[in-house]
């Protein structure tokens, strides 16, 4: 191995961990690009690296990006560690946003049998989606295979999101991110992923980054699972509907 080769292969994984882009449309890091798609020897030294340390890596459009596999300790967030960075206080508020982070990622995702993109997100738009995804998901879970703790927690955030005004009464045009809300609750979780270098906000329309996007291509044609095959009907539904009001 050529100590060359190596170091380059470490510049790239230390920029790649410490959240900064990797692509060929960056001068600062076009040659870092270049290293990792031209030589192979880079290439597989960063795969390698990012494999040990349970990282997905992704390209999409010319571009690197990282993300935590499931139940990375270093560099992803234990669910106490997510309950802080977001501001809530139990499980069930918590799953409660991973919901309707799904249900951001829903909106985004266009499959190659769709010819539709979403090319924004609003606060309302995705209060539709969640609701129309609770909706299946309580209609359908009786005949999928689910375990107890499963069927208990999808039961818990529709019981949660159910108990939530639209908005409440100290909300004006300018919604708070708090948890006394749906508007709220949303607006926690749209925070968390502009934070997380997600999202992007412009007058209220929150558009998906390249690191956003690469995250739902990868995953969904990857992974999509049991979640998907109950709420797709209800999101595309929630979507088509909100599509016809505009």
């Amino acid at each position: 191995m050529e100590n060359r080769n190596l170091e380059k292969a470490l510049e790239i994984f230390s920029a790649l961990i410490k959240g900064e882009e990797i692509s060929r449309k960056n001068k600062d890091t076009a040659s870092l690009y270049d290293e990792y798609n031209d030589n192979a020897q880079v290439y597989d030294i960063v795969t390698m690296m990012c494999k040990k340390m349970n990282l997905s890596l992704y390209e999409y459009k010319d571009t690197l990006y990282v993300s935590p596999g499931v139940g990375n300790k270093v560099f992803g967030y234990s669910n106490e560690e997510l309950k802080r960075e977001i501001g809530i206080r139990v499980n069930r508020e918590l799953y409660l946003c991973y919901f309707i982070m799904y249900g951001v990622i829903t909106r985004f995702y266009t499959d190659t049998s769709t010819g539709t993109f979403t090319e924004y997100v609003r606060r309302e738009d995705i209060i539709n989606t969640v609701d129309g995804m609770l909706a299946s998901t309580m209609k359908n879970i009786g005949i999928m295979t689910l375990d107890e703790v499963k069927e208990n927690s999808f039961e818990a955030v529709a019981a949660l999101w159910e108990e939530l005004p639209l908005v409440i009464s100290e909300e004006t045009s300018v919604v708070k991110a708090a948890r006394g809300s749906k508007s709220g609750f949303v607006k926690m979780v749209f925070n968390f992923m502009e934070k997380q270098g997600l999202l992007v906000e412009n007058e209220g329309r929150y558009y998906p980054t390249g690191r956003l996007s690469a995250l739902i291509e990868n995953y969904f044609e990857q992974y999509k699972g049991e979640l998907y095959n109950i709420v797709k009907g209800a999101a595309e539904d929630a979507t088509y509907k909100q599509n016809q009001s505009e």
